[in-house]
Parts: C-alpha cells; structure tokens; sequence
C-alpha cells in the first residue's frame, strides 16, 4: 500500500508494487482496485511470482509493460479505455514474448473466441478458485495455452456457426437499447424495412423467439457486453 501511495504522489500512472527476482513477473490490469489487490494477494503468497505493478486501463498497462517487461500480463477484457483483446493485441505487437491470461466474469464464447483470436494463451473466469488462476500463470508462462474445459466445448460447439456481421451487431445494440425498427432506421441512415430484414436474420441465427430473446441470446453468448447496455 505504502508503495502505491508513493506512485499515486510522484505521479506515476500505474502502481509499482515491489521488485523481484522471483522466476514469473506479473502485471495485473482491472479498473477495480479491490480486484488488483486480491490477484496481488493470492500470487504474491505463491514462492515463484510476484506482482510487479497494477494497471485500471489500457494505456497504463501498455506504460508498464514498456517500462518494466513483465512476464505474464493478467489482463481483464473489459477496460474503461479500450476493449481487453485489443490490448492484447497491442502487447503483443511490441513484445511478443509475453504471455497473456485473460481473467473475465463473462461465460461467452464468443468473448473468448476474440481474445483466442488476440493471442492471449490463457482464458479463466473470475469465479475460477485461487489455485486454478496461479496453475494457468505458471502453465501460461512455460507455454502451454490454458483454456477451461466448459470453454474449450463451446468453442468446438459453435465453430461452424454463424456469426452475425457487424451491422447485425450494430442493429442488435441499438435495439437492446430500446429502440423500435424506425428509431434504429433513422439513427443508422438505413429503411426501416432494412432494419426488419436484419432483426429476421438475427433471429434465425440466434434461434431467438423475438427481439428481447435475441438481446439475452445475444448477452449470454459475449456478442453484446453489460457494458454496452449503460
């Protein structure tokens, strides 16, 4: 804590926690602190890692891991500035040595299909114990991507589906925001018998029985975010 005040005062953007010479160097970057200090908590109990510095958003992480190389990066998707796999991506276009688990309380797949496709090497859920979250930084840090059971099935159930496209998505949100099809229509310059026929598609490929079934369909499976619905 006292090394935290002291970054807050000299004005250093992200927290510093302690050195170490420690195997595995960890970053954890969550925009809640009491999150930050409780993944501090349980790795730096373990002989073999430590925290070397905390980050709330993307910029920040992207500060530390130039300054201070960190070896693995747990990193949660849903950052105040930019969105976890775009992070990813950007951590590992300057320095593609580091590893990446992301830590997320979504169960989507379709949120880990994209943080899969950004290059991170381990997906684990928020609710996951204590022992499983350090398993997969050790297991991440010597190689090995670490993908849950629960996750890596639904991942092989929906490979073949189809996806919506981004205006779909685009629609969807827009809807899932409590705008009727004319409301939608005017706000993305479209006909509003465009924004039916893409309400049909959507709830052919969803299976969903009306509008609010494919916004929950949509949720549950990572393709909108609580985020997007403030």
């Amino acid at each position: 804590m006292a090394a935290m005040a002291a970054a807050a005062i000299s004005g250093e953007p992200f927290a510093i926690l302690r050195a170490s010479r420690r195997a595995i160097r960890v970053l954890t970057v969550d925009e809640h602190h009491l999150i930050q200090e409780g993944l501090a908590a349980v790795i730096n109990r373990e002989d073999d890692m430590a925290v070397i510095a905390t980050a709330a958003t993307g910029e920040e992480a992207l500060e530390a891991v130039r300054r201070l190389r960190p070896d693995v990066v747990t990193l949660d998707l849903v950052l105040p500035d930019m969105p976890g796999e775009d992070l990813a991506r950007r951590i590992l276009a300057e320095f593609p040595r580091t590893r990446i688990v992301a830590i997320t309380s979504s169960q989507g797949h379709v949120q880990a299909r994209r943080a899969l496709d950004a290059g991170v090497h381990g997906y684990i859920s928020k609710a996951a114990p204590r022992w499983e979250m350090v398993r997969t930084i050790r297991q991440v840090r010597s190689g090995a991507r670490m993908v849950p059971g629960p996750i890596a099935t639904k991942l092989a159930e929906h490979f073949n589906e189809e996806t919506l496209t981004a205006r779909e998505i685009q629609v969807l949100q827009l809807v899932a925001w409590g705008n009727r099809n004319k409301e939608v229509a005017a706000q993305l310059s479209i006909a509003e018998e465009t924004v039916r026929m893409h309400m049909k598609h959507i709830s052919g490929k969803l299976a969903a029985n009306d509008r609010t079934h494919a916004v929950t369909i949509a949720m549950s499976r990572g393709l909108l975010r609580l985020r997007d619905l403030q």
